[in-house]
């Protein structure tokens, strides 16, 4: 994945939750349940907390350049769009089907922090 789709990645991201959450607190409030509205919440935070995870790693890599950087920025965007995406559509459009693809995001979420992990382990000495 080149940076530059990275990073745009990363602002439709960014983008994408502030309008998610505030849709959320005040659109949402009075029309969903309270489960399903923090079932919404939750998908917004994760997204928020990868979106920062992913733009950390890019600004790493501009600056250091790691093998495994990368991976593990698209396994979080492939994860953020499984995980959180699920749970928007599950919670907005009643696809409750669509709660089984949920877990397999959260687990590509865990899969880019330990790739990262993996990456900083391995860097060489400056």
């Amino acid at each position: 994945m080149h940076q530059k789709w990275a990073w745009s990645f990363a602002a439709l991201s960014g983008f994408v939750l502030v309008a998610a959450g505030a849709f959320g607190a005040h659109a949402l409030a009075n029309t969903l349940s309270p489960r399903d509205l923090e079932v919404f919440h939750t998908a917004v935070r994760y997204q928020a907390w990868h979106t920062l995870a992913v733009m950390t790693v890019l600004a790493w890599h501009g600056q250091r350049a790691l093998r495994g950087q990368m991976l593990a920025v698209g396994l979080w965007f492939a994860g953020m769009v499984l995980f959180s995406g699920s749970l928007y559509c599950l919670v907005l459009g009643g696809i409750r089907p669509l709660g089984i693809v949920t877990p397999f995001g959260g687990l590509l979420l865990m899969a880019g922090w330990l790739v990262l992990a993996w990456s900083a382990w391995r860097q060489r000495p400056a």
